[in-house]
């Protein structure tokens, strides 16, 4: 049975504009007694997890990447995060952060952990200890430092304002115990009153199997899920620093689109497919077995509803609910004229992208060709396609660019649909190089020259949003 209380997530890109989240999320027209029965879970501020890992979108390495790989240059890595840790600090001190104890909290942190990464060096040294022993720990302690932070001033803050506020510090810092994550969610929550406290809680958790190893990135939104089924909420709310629309406001023009309302986790699913930051499909996945709905909110557009996304929702007219995408898409197609009735063909080709654990977006398929669309990011791309070059010796394999563009909706199951996008891209002379669609009908992939990627957009938001 859900209980009363929220659990809200806050971004690193809103978090690093706290002044206006405080005043906008946390207390906002509330009374004194309004304030409570709500639990956030903080990102780290942003731009620090790509300084302490890597860079998200580029890939150039932060304090973790140059370690692992052995660039002396870590540790003057390190000490850019501590200057930008600092940077924010000081961009707080108008709302009432106390430097000295912001200060204090950051300093003695990547002072231990820098000490901790010099033992480990010492270790390398001797030749006996396995990077793969030592590096995934490495990486979920930098992992963790920048939830702490951002949790760590939060609570600061609130308290200059009367709020009862209490850090829920889930880093597990020089804790040596070793739990399962639903352990530590709830010994975390088990002598806290929602009714009387705030907690904010790190979007890091340190468990048993590593959250970084399980779910990477995406680490933060797992836990907003988790504290959410086992504190048994009654809604999870994410505010972003966008509404959830029907497009891209920067592509098509804020005036363009609509802020979608409702939709469902089917919808959700397929955002997440094409690497739009609704929400983590595992995060969600979770939220929606136990009937726990997901509210995004603008967390600088507090009064508007946002949009729900619920376990039921079907649009009661058929309609398009968002045009998405993504650029970064690489097709590996294999032609083979020996797969022509070939039984289990592409079951081999698909054990070469499992051994290097890439996962395909899409794929089309006739009688002797299979093309795969896949993330270009994946750093195994390469040795997969020689690995399929070494089984596959007759086959012909081609990589070439291409960019994703989707129509999605909850009820699109209706004749014409297909139509009316293929007209857009014509008219707007895009040339489709392929397509997909399920027989569900919730998802249309169209494919088509990353060049085309955002006039692609555009020509269908028209079609189905604007003129629809």
């Amino acid at each position: 049975m859900l209980r009363d209380h929220t659990v809200e997530k806050i971004g690193g890109t809103s978090m690093s504009r706290f002044s206006e989240v405080l005043h906008n999320v946390i207390i906002g027209h509330r009374t004194p007694e309004q304030m409570y029965n709500r639990i956030f879970v903080v990102s780290a501020y942003g731009g620090i997890t790509n300084m302490l890992l890597e860079n998200k979108k580029t890939g150039a390495p932060g304090v973790y990447g140059k370690f692992a790989s052995g660039d002396e240059t870590w540790s003057t890595s390190l000490e850019l995060v501590r200057e930008r840790m600092l940077e924010y600090n000081r961009s707080f001190e108008s709302i009432g952060l106390n430097q000295k104890e912001a200060d204090d909290f950051v300093n003695t942190r990547l002072d231990d952990i820098k000490e901790c990464l010099l033992d480990l060096l010492h270790l390398r040294a001797y030749g006996h200890f396995n990077l793969k022993t030592y590096l995934p720990p490495t990486r979920e302690l930098l992992s963790a430092v920048g939830e702490a932070h951002s949790a760590f001033n939060s609570v600061l803050i609130l308290k200059r304002y009367g709020i009862n506020a209490r850090l829920v510090d889930l880093t597990g810092w020089r804790k040596d115990e070793i739990q399962t994550f639903d352990e530590v969610v709830r010994e975390a929550f088990e002598d806290i009153d929602l009714a009387t406290t705030m907690p904010i809680v790190t979007g890091y958790v340190k468990y048993d199997e590593g959250i970084m190893t399980r779910f990477d990135r995406g680490y933060s939104e797992i836990t907003f899920s988790k504290v959410a089924v086992i504190t048994q909420a009654k809604e999870g709310i994410i505010h972003k620093e966008y509404h959830l629309c029907t497009g891209d406001p920067n592509l098509i023009g804020a005036d363009k689109v609509k802020v979608i309302g409702h939709t469902n986790f089917d919808i959700a699913d397929q955002l997440s497919d094409l690497d739009m930051e609704a929400i983590h499909s595992k995060a969600s996945k979770d939220m929606e077995l136990v009937g726990i709905p997901i509210r995004v909110k603008n967390a600088f557009d507090p009064d508007h509803p946002g949009t729900v996304i619920s376990c039921d929702y079907v649009s009661p007219v058929p309609r398009v609910e968002m045009i998405c995408g993504r650029s970064d898409v690489e097709a590996i197609e294999v032609m083979d004229p020996e797969m022509v009735g070939k039984v289990g063909y592409d079951y081999n080709l698909l054990r070469h992208f499992a051994d290097a654990n890439i996962s395909y977006l899409a794929k089309t398929t006739n009688a002797n060709t299979i093309t795969h669309f896949v993330a270009r990011k994946n750093r195994h791309l390469e040795e997969c396609l020689e690995a399929i070059r070494q089984d596959l010796p007759n086959a012909v394999i081609n990589r070439f660019p291409v960019a994703i563009v989707s129509v999605i909706g909850s009820n699109m199951s209706i004749p014409g649909f297909l139509s009316k996008a293929a007209i857009a891209l014509h008219q707007a002379n895009i040339n489709v190089l392929a397509l997909t669609q399920s027989t569900r009908q919730v998802n249309m992939q169209f494919f088509v020259s990353r060049a085309d990627f955002e006039n692609a957009q555009r020509a269908l938001h028209k079609a189905f949003v604007e003129e629809a």
